[in-house]
C-alpha cells in the first residue's frame, strides 16, 4: 500500500512527489508517454536557466530529481483507476496498469491534457449523440446494442473489455492504423481508414474510405493512452469543459483524488504545473497529517477512558474495602 501514487512524471507529477518524498510518504510514479514538455524544443521562460534548456532535458532530470530522494518510479500504462471501499466511509484507491495493479491512500493526477480526439467529419456533432469518451460511464446507455471502440492501443483494448458484459457486439476500429493482438470472442477488430459519421438525430452510421459502411448504435473515442481527464470521469469525478474541477488545494469533488497540471486548465506552462504540483503534494501531506492527528487523538480518547474505568473500578473495591473494615 503506498501513501499516494502520482499518474504523470511531468513537471506537475514530480513537483509533487519533491513534497510527499521529503515528508516520508510512500510514493510511486507511474508514467508512460512523452510529456508535453519532453516534446519542446527549447524552454527560455523557466527561472534558473540562462541559456534555456531542452524539454526532453529538463523531463529526464526531473525524473532523476525524484528517483535520488527515493521515489520509486515506473514506467507502465495506467488503464484505470477504481475507488475501492473498505466500509461505507473509507476506502482506497486502486490504479491498474497493463503489467500490475497497486493501491494508494491518495492519488495525484498529472498526465496534462491529452487531445485524443480522431480526426473523423462530424466528430463534435455528434458528441453526447452517441459518441463518448467513457465506457464505465456511459455503457449503461448501451445495452445489447452494437457499438464500436475507435483506438489501437492498450487503451482501447481496457474500454472493450469493460463494454463486454453490457453491448451486444464491440468492434475496435483502428482508423487505418496497425491492429492490436488481442483476441476475444466477441470483440471484433476492423482496420479499415474511417470517413465520417453519419446518422440523423444521433449516430447510425459510420463510413468508411473505402464507400463501405457499418450500421452502429454508438462509438467510444479511446485513442492513445487515457489522460487525467478520462480517469477522473471513470471515477466520478467533476469534469468541466475537458477540465478537472479542483479546489483551491488541488483536491477534485472525490477526496483523496488530486489532479495538477495542464488538465486542470489555466496556463500551459511549466511555471504553473510546478506551482499545482506543490499545492497537490503539500494537499495530500496535509491529510496524512490530519488523519494521523485523528488517529492519535481516538488512541489517546481509548487511552483515557480506559484509565478511568480501571480508576474507577479501583476506587470501587478500596471502597468496598473500608465499609468491609469498619
Amino acid at each position: 500500500m503506498y501513501d499516494v501514487i502520482i499518474v504523470g512524471a511531468g513537471p506537475a507529477g514530480i513537483s509533487a512527489s519533491l513534497y510527499t518524498i521529503r515528508r516520508n510518504l510512500k510514493t510511486l510514479i507511474i508514467y508512460k508517454e512523452k510529456s508535453a514538455l519532453e516534446k519542446s524544443t527549447k524552454i527560455e521562460n523557466y527561472y534558473g536557466f540562462e541559456n534555456g534548456i531542452n524539454g526532453e532535458e529538463l523531463y529526464k532530470i526531473g525524473i532523476r530529481q525524484a528517483q535520488n530522494i527515493g521515489a520509486e518510479v515506473i514506467k507502465d500504462e495506467v488503464t484505470n483507476i477504481k475507488i475501492d471501499y473498505l466500509n461505507e466511509k473509507e476506502y482506497t484507491f486502486k490504479v491498474e496498469t497493463l503489467n500490475n495493479e497497486f493501491k494508494a491512500k491518495s492519488v495525484i493526477l498529472a498526465t496534462g491534457n491529452k487531445k485524443n480526439k480522431p480526426n473523423i467529419k462530424n466528430m463534435d456533432k455528434y458528441e453526447g449523440k452517441g459518441i463518448s469518451y467513457c465506457a464505465i460511464c456511459d455503457g449503461f446507455f448501451y445495452r445489447n446494442k452494437n457499438v464500436a471502440v475507435i483506438g489501437n492501443g492498450d487503451y482501447a483494448i481496457a474500454e472493450a473489455k469493460d463494454l463486454q458484459n453490457i453491448a451486444k457486439s464491440i468492434t475496435i476500429l483502428t482508423n487505418g492504423r496497425q491492429a492490436p493482438e488481442y483476441r476475444a470472442e466477441n470483440i471484433n477488430i476492423n482496420t479499415k481508414e474511417i470517413d465520417q459519421i453519419e446518422g440523423e438525430n444521433k449516430v447510425e452510421e459510420i463510413d468508411f474510405v473505402d464507400n463501405t459502411k457499418m450500421k452502429i448504435d454508438g462509438i467510444f473515442i479511446a485513442q492513445g493512452v487515457a489522460g487525467s481527464t478520462e480517469f477522473a470521469k471513470k471515477i466520478g469525478a467533476k469534469i468541466n469543459n475537458d477540465k478537472i474541477v479542483v479546489d483551491e488545494n488541488m483536491e477534485t469533488s472525490i477526496k483523496g483524488l488530486f489532479a495538477c497540471g495542464d488538465c486542470t486548465g489555466g496556463l500551459y506552462q511549466v511555471s504553473k504545473a510546478v506551482y499545482d504540483g506543490t499545492k497537490a503534494g503539500l494537499a495530500v501531506l496535509n491529510n496524512y497529517e490530519g488523519k494521523k492527528e485523528n488517529g492519535n487523538k481516538i488512541k489517546y480518547r481509548k487511552f483515557w477512558k480506559r484509565s478511568f474505568k480501571i480508576r474507577k473500578t479501583s476506587i470501587s473495591r478500596f471502597l468496598c474495602r473500608l465499609v468491609w473494615t469498619m
